[in-house]
């Protein structure tokens, strides 16, 4: 656990910080600007962790006092398994922060739900997964825009794409990042039989204008269709909603939530040079068996998490071996845990 005590580490931090504040203080800092941008959000994190490592000091000094007077004290000794309680849902947290170290853990993440084999049940599913998600940012105080929904046939979704804006959105998002699989009594076949349902989840880091995706006019196909989605003046009287086609690597990316075509077209360009700079970094990572559970098919024996509800009720991480037995509270985004776990499983345990 040594990356532990590593976050922890007061004294190195602090050191870390005088460095970058001397350099930010220097005449040329600025000429870079990308390099500036960098050292400025660095210098962020780290006065972050810096206090938050005071509040930690702050609070075990007050629990030390309140244990003194919590024997004799019911008042002393209920404040005390309330600091307790805080205490060490924020330790777990800062020891959450602690394993991510990409480059662009920290950043905000685009996500899409995709669902697969299973038809009306896996559509359904996908809806399922997306509360999930949205439940978990909740949870988290993190913003949420759905970019796109695509209604399905008779239940659920075929297809959303959502941005999560929050720290750390994107290092915690990516683990969940591959196909999902569902067993459960079909509520939509008479017979009463048990399905399998999936859905993909992918993710990638919301990019900033300081970093540079080459996009060639030559390379996209625009359509413009009619928004299908509920709510918004120009919903289903003009066609605002685009798609964009990336013809060299066939990534297609959706908007039609926005007020106007300009606004759509947009925003499904940045969700467009996010998902090209993913592709790039995945390139650089191949040899990595992590991610390969997201770019197999979205059917059985490639998911990453099977949540079964019949005839056991079961959540089971495939790559960790992590499991709950409580689904409904994991379906209502309680999967800090599992995120959690497959962090420290792909650092080595």
């Amino acid at each position: 656990m040594n990356n532990l005590g590593g976050f922890f580490d007061a004294p190195r931090k602090q050191a870390e910080l005088e460095k970058l504040e001397h350099q930010i203080s220097e005449p040329d800092f600025w000429n870079d600007s990308e390099a500036a941008q960098k050292i400025v959000q660095q210098r962020s994190r780290l006065e972050k962790a810096l206090a938050q490592q005071e509040n930690f000091e702050t609070a075990i000094s007050d629990a030390e006092v309140l244990i003194e007077f919590a024997e004799a004290d019911e008042n002393s000794l209920n404040e005390l398994d309330t600091l307790v309680n805080r205490l060490e849902k924020e330790v777990s947290l800062a020891e959450t922060q602690s394993l991510l170290s990409g480059e662009t853990d920290a950043n905000n993440a685009i996500c899409s739900i995709q669902s697969g084999a299973g038809g009306t049940d896996a559509q359904d599913w996908a809806q399922m997964l997306l509360r999930m998600y949205l439940r978990w940012a909740e949870r988290k105080g993190f913003k949420v825009e759905i970019i796109d929904e695509q209604t399905g046939s008779e239940a659920g979704i075929k297809s959303a794409t959502f941005r999560v804006e929050g720290e750390y959105a994107y290092g915690l998002l990516a683990n969940e990042a591959g196909v999902h699989r569902l067993v459960r009594i079909s509520p939509f076949n008479s017979g009463g039989s048990r399905e399998t349902s999936f859905a993909s989840m992918f993710v990638s880091p919301e990019i900033d204008e300081n970093i540079e995706v080459e996009i060639n006019d030559k390379d996209l196909r625009i359509d413009t269709y009619r928004s299908t989605g509920a709510g918004g003046q120009h919903v289903n009287t003009t066609d605002s909603a685009v798609r964009i086609t990336h013809l060299p690597t066939n990534i297609v990316v959706t908007c039609q939530n926005q007020r106007s075509q300009i606004q759509n077209r947009a925003v499904a360009m940045q969700v467009l040079r996010s998902k090209l700079y993913e592709l790039e970094l995945e390139k650089r990572r191949a040899d990595n068996a992590d991610l390969e559970a997201a770019k197999q098919d979205i059917s059985f024996g490639s998911q990453i998490r099977n949540y079964v509800l019949h005839p056991y009720r079961l959540v089971k991480d495939t790559r960790t071996k992590f499991e709950v037995s409580d689904v409904e509270a994991v379906l209502d985004g309680d999967i800090d845990d599992f995120i959690k776990e497959f962090l420290i499983f792909k650092k080595g345990g």
